[in-house]
């Protein structure tokens, strides 16, 4: 029996597998998003044994595959140590079979198997990488939502509403989203500067922008922000002979205009997938 996860900052996929006679039984589910970078060490357990555990049902994996936004090599021991405290066994399992990645490298797996390429993630955050068909060989940092972070559904968040507020977007538009969200200004200051995990918030405003690409300042807005992350993310890499793929839910939901964006570039889009961890699950079982 073996735990694979997917996790970004706003939810984590699960599946538990389980083989056994040649037979396969597998058991997926969601929890919320684990991000070492953003939580400490309590809450990270405090997740674990509120959300984790009871689909767990007092069943203990032989190995654990987790890639994770913000599993960075120095958060790593912060990582392994909530799951040691809270999952059964876990710190005997030993780290080759007690394994944390970043999501970039789950995400080059899901989108590019064994071979090499260039991959994405455009969902909560964003980052990009290439791929050598084994490991993720060269990549830029990921500054988040802050500093970087262009193509997330974060940034089109803050991008909305600093439109919205400084006059950039249609004031009608302004209008239909402090009725439809039940937001005001005081009320996403707050949530931005004094509530945690305030780049979740701000990704949970891109269902709006979504629904409201008629309005073409916004939809330009949109495309500007994709191309952003292409120049910045992609080009530097100087491999337009390989397909941009992408995982995510902003790449997902938003797919035509960031192929749009990519190939105002001059490159190629490539394979596109909401979530990463179906073929994450077929990467393990292959191996």
């Amino acid at each position: 029996m073996f735990l694979i996860a997917d996790s970004g900052s706003t939810k984590t996929d699960w599946v538990l597998l389980q083989q056994s006679g040649g037979v396969e039984g597998r058991v997926a589910f969601k929890t919320h998003g684990i991000n070492p970078v953003l939580m400490d060490q309590a809450d990270i357990e405090a997740l674990l044994r509120l959300e984790l555990l009871p689909h767990l049902d007092g069943r203990l994996p032989a190995a654990l595959y987790f890639y994770g936004a913000g599993c960075r090599e120095e958060q790593i021991p912060k990582m392994q140590a909530a799951f040691s405290a809270v999952v059964p066994r876990a710190g005997s399992i030993g780290e080759r079979m007690f394994s944390f990645r970043s999501d970039l490298l789950g995400a080059a797996r899901a989108l590019c198997g064994r071979e090499e390429g260039l991959a994405c993630i455009l969902g909560t955050g964003a980052n990009a990488c290439y791929y050598d068909g084994e490991k993720t060989v060269s990549n830029r940092p990921a500054l988040g939502y802050v500093l970087g972070d262009e193509g997330s559904g974060a940034v089109l968040g803050r991008l909305l509403v600093n439109g919205l507020y400084e006059g950039l977007l249609p004031a009608s538009l302004r209008e239909t989203f402090e009725r439809e969200m039940q937001l005001s200004l005081p009320i996403i200051i707050n949530n931005v500067y004094c509530e945690p995990m305030p780049n979740r918030f701000l990704a949970s405003l891109s269902p709006f922008v979504r629904a409201h690409l008629c309005e073409e300042p916004l939809r330009r807005m949109v495309v500007d922000n994709f191309r952003q992350f292409v120049r910045r993310s992609i080009l530097p890499y100087g491999r337009k002979d390989l397909p941009v793929n992408a995982v995510g839910s902003i790449a997902f939901h938003y797919a035509p205009l960031l192929t749009e964006a990519v190939e105002a570039e001059g490159c190629r889009m490539g394979r596109i997938i909401q979530s990463p961890i179906d073929r994450l699950v077929e990467y393990h079982l292959q191996s």
